[in-house]
């Protein structure tokens, strides 16, 4: 589902009820987890945490006027889900959380290159969440990032 929000705060309250305190709950874990430097906005009509033009002015490669995404959540039709670019872009951090996530949830991982789905809202490991944002700070992204589009 796509939501027409300029803030966070504004995406949240379009949400359904059911979903609301779930995703201020994921929000504030966020926002205390990440390194400092991730800014977070709206990008993609998610609420999304990217490296602001003030550290990393080239942007995204696909948009320079686009600061660097690096983790966004949504509320879609039937879960909420994390995209998370670490994951995807980092091997060791892929392993770790496929690893970590069966101890802190007992449904199966439902996964894509870097998005987790939570189908089930209510058992949304919030402590994983935390941990997952606290393993990469923006220099380390953006290291990763620089070297992913060297390759190509």
């Amino acid at each position: 589902m796509q939501y027409k929000a300029n803030t966070p705060e504004d995406y949240i309250k379009q949400v359904p009820e059911e979903r609301k305190e779930v995703l201020q709950t994921l929000r504030k874990t966020i926002k205390d987890n990440l390194p400092e430097g991730f800014q977070e906005c709206i990008q993609y009509g998610m609420i999304g945490y990217v490296v602001p033009h003030s550290i990393y002015p080239d942007g995204y490669h696909c948009d320079p006027k686009i600061p660097l995404p690096f983790m966004s959540f949504a509320s879609q039709k039937n879960s909420i889900n994390l995209y998370h670019s670490g994951i995807y872009a980092d091997p060791k951090i892929y392993k770790w959380f496929v690893e970590e996530y069966p101890k802190h949830c007992k449904t199966k991982l439902d996964m894509g290159k870097s998005c987790v789905r939570f189908k089930k809202i209510d058992q949304i490991p919030m402590e994983l969440i935390a941990k997952l944002c606290q393993k990469m700070s923006v220099q380390d992204w953006i290291n990763k990032y620089e070297a992913a589009l060297k390759k190509k």
